[in-house]
C-alpha cells in the first residue's frame, strides 16, 4: 500500500530502537477487518468466497437494519445492476454453479431434481468447499430445521457425489479457506429468509472478519463476494452485490449490467476453469472492480 512507503523511515528508527518487531519473511502488513479494501496491488487472486443471502433486493442498501453490509459496500466494491436469474431460490443456485436453471422452476428437494451436468464443483474436483450452517451431515439432501437443502447447490449434482460428502460440510470453526473456492449458507434465519434483515446482517458481522483475517485474504489471494439469490420484492429481480478484495477501491460502484451469470464467469475466470452455459457470455466483473 502507497501510505506505508511514507513510514518506512520511521519504522526504521522505530526497529533500530527496538520498540517494533520486523516481520518475518514472506508475511505481509496486516489488512484490519475495518478498511479490507484499499485498492493495493496484488499478484494474483486464487482463492474465490461466497456468501448467499436470501430474498432481500436492492433497497437493503442504505437500510438502517444492516448497517454492516452497508459499511461493506461503503468501504469496498457495489455492483448496482446486478439482477438474479430467476425465481423462486433454487433455479438462481443453479444457475449460479451450473450456468443454467436447468428447466428448474420450483424449490424441489434433491431427490426431484437429479442433475447429470457439469457445475463449478466439478470443473474444480475437488478444490471447493461448501460451509452449510445448521446442516445435520454432511452432503445432506434433505431440507430440516435451519436448514434448506435448496440453498445448497452441490447437493444436486449427481457426478460429484463422492466428493460433496467430503467437502459439503456444516458450517465450524474455525474457518478453512485452503481451498479455490468456498461457498458460505447461512441457514434460513441468518440469511434473512426466515428472520429480520438485522439477524443476517449481524451473521455477516461475526463472520466476514473472520475472512479478512484469514490468511488467504492477508496474502492478497482471496476474494469475497456476498450476493442474494433473489428479490421478492421487485419486479426487476435487482439484488445487491458487494465485491470485497485487497484490490478494490475503496467505495468503487459499477453500473455495468451483470447477472448471476457474471459471478459465475468472475469466479471461473480467477480460478482458470472454463465458463459454463450463460457465463460465457455474461459480462465479467474483474475489470470493473480492479480483481
Amino acid at each position: 500500500m502507497k501510505r506505508w512507503r511514507l513510514l518506512l523511515p520511521l519504522v526504521s528508527v522505530l526497529l533500530f530502537a527496538g520498540l517494533v518487531t520486523a516481520p518475518s519473511v514472506g508475511s505481509s502488513a496486516t489488512i484490519p477487518a475495518s478498511q479490507p479494501c484499499d485498492n493495493a496491488s496484488t499478484t494474483s487472486y486464487h482463492h474465490v468466497v461466497w456468501i448467499m443471502l436470501e430474498n432481500v433486493g436492492y433497497s437493503v442498501i442504505g437500510s438502517p437494519s444492516a448497517p454492516y453490509l452497508n459499511s461493506l459496500a461503503d468501504s469496498c466494491g457495489l455492483a448496482t445492476n446486478y439482477l438474479a436469474i430467476s425465481h423462486p431460490s433454487l433455479p438462481n443456485y443453479i444457475a449460479l454453479t451450473s450456468g443454467s436453471t436447468q428447466g428448474i422452476t420450483n424449490d424441489g428437494e434433491p431427490s426431484t431434481h437429479v442433475l447429470k451436468v457439469p457445475s463449478l464443483f466439478s470443473e474444480l474436483d475437488g478444490n471447493w468447499r461448501t460451509y452449510a450452517e445448521s446442516m445435520p451431515s454432511p452432503c445432506d439432501r434433505v431440507t430440516s430445521g435451519n436448514y434448506a437443502a435448496r440453498h445448497n447447490p452441490a447437493v444436486y449434482y449427481v457426478p460429484i457425489t463422492a466428493a460433496c460428502k467430503r467437502d459439503d460440510v456444516p458450517l465450524t470453526s474455525p474457518l478453512n479457506l485452503s481451498a479455490g473456492f468456498t461457498m458460505f449458507v447461512p441457514n434460513i434465519c441468518d440469511d434473512m429468509h426466515s428472520c429480520p434483515v438485522s439477524v443476517g446482517d449481524n451473521w455477516l458481522h461475526r463472520y466476514v472478519p473472520l475472512i479478512i483475517k484469514s490468511p488467504q485474504y492477508q496474502s492478497g489471494s482471496l476474494v469475497l463476494f456476498i450476493t442474494f439469490d433473489e428479490n421478492d420484492n421487485d419486479a426487476t429481480n435487482q439484488v445487491p452485490t458487494i465485491v470485497i478484495a485487497p484490490s478494490v477501491p475503496p467505495g468503487a460502484r459499477s453500473a455495468v449490467a451483470f447477472t448471476h451469470y457474471s459471478l459465475l464467469l468472475t469466479t471461473e475466470t480467477l480460478l482458470n476453469v472454463a465458463p459454463l452455459g450463460g457465463a460465457k457470455t455474461a459480462s465479467s466483473m474483474i475489470g470493473p472492480f480492479q480483481l
